[in-house]
């Protein structure tokens, strides 16, 4: 019954729905996030189902500034009927419909997330190129890249300068590894006590808690697009802006952490 729906939304609802599930986590993962950090930051539990609540209204607002709604949406009142034609008409063909959807929705997902991946892993490669010719000390990859495009951001998040250069490499690793990756590096950097300040810590806890990587594109464009191919090419066309969107929100909400917290007594 899902399909219906995505194919009468507007772009702008696509959008948004896209960078709500991007800025946003699982409570499964969340939990995962807890148990990497929970030894040297005993509270984290509750600052990361803040960092979620957060993210629903940030991803809301980020969505609406990237694409602002100029058409008439049919929810606006109330939710659409749906024809009754596309209901199942008893147990057995809902059980069948449901398997059918399922299975394009993981074949979708799975073929997409093989090819951003693999596109991914051909650019590292291509990158080391200049970096032999350079003779630079590390091989330069998109994560070392994004890296420095998040130097100035993480100076905005508030965190000491003493700080942004890692703090800046685990944003930038959160969009290339995702934030599985980022958290557990954050957990590592942490213990060892690699950071000067411990708001930096609170502050990335929240910045770090979403979906917003390159292979969330792969898994939110490639089932929505399975579920909906007529409209594969819109849904195809939002992914990026969806991702830098659910960066920013993700961003916002570790802006709000470094305006409420101290960091004294949470370590």
């Amino acid at each position: 019954m899902v399909r219906p729906y995505l194919e009468r939304m507007t772009k702008s609802e696509i959008l948004m729905l896209l960078t709500t599930g991007m800025c946003n986590v699982a409570s499964s993962t969340l939990g995962l996030y807890v148990a990497f950090l929970k030894g040297i930051f005993p509270l984290i539990a509750g600052h990361l189902l803040s960092a979620s609540v957060l993210s629903i209204p940030a991803g809301v607002v980020m969505a609406k500034m990237f694409m602002p709604e100029t058409q008439r949406p049919e929810t606006l009142a109330d939710v659409p009927a749906v024809d009754p034609a596309l209901r199942s008409r008893n147990l057995m063909a809902a059980i069948v419909a449901g398997a059918s959807d399922g299975l394009k929705l993981a074949t979708g997902i799975g073929a997409l997330l093989i090819a951003m991946l693999g596109l991914v892993a051909l650019i590292d490669q291509l990158l080391l190129l200049p970096s032999a010719w350079l003779s630079l000390p590390q091989p330069l990859t998109l994560a070392t890249l994004l890296s420095w495009v998040f130097y100035p951001v993480s100076a905005l998040l508030g965190i000491p300068l003493a700080d942004v250069p890692t703090a800046a490499r685990l944003l930038g690793e959160r969009v290339i590894l995702t934030e599985v990756v980022a958290y557990q590096d954050l957990a590592r950097l942490a213990s060892a006590g690699n950071f000067v300040d411990p708001r930096t810590v609170v502050i990335l806890s929240y910045a770090l808690c979403g979906f917003a990587h390159i292979a969330s594109v792969a898994i939110f464009v490639g089932g929505m697009a399975a579920l909906t191919p007529s409209r594969r090419d819109e849904v195809a066309g939002l992914g990026l802006r969806a991702l830098l969107a659910a960066t920013l929100a993700t961003l916002m909400t570790g802006c709000v952490a470094g305006m409420f917290t101290t960091g004294e007594g949470v370590l």
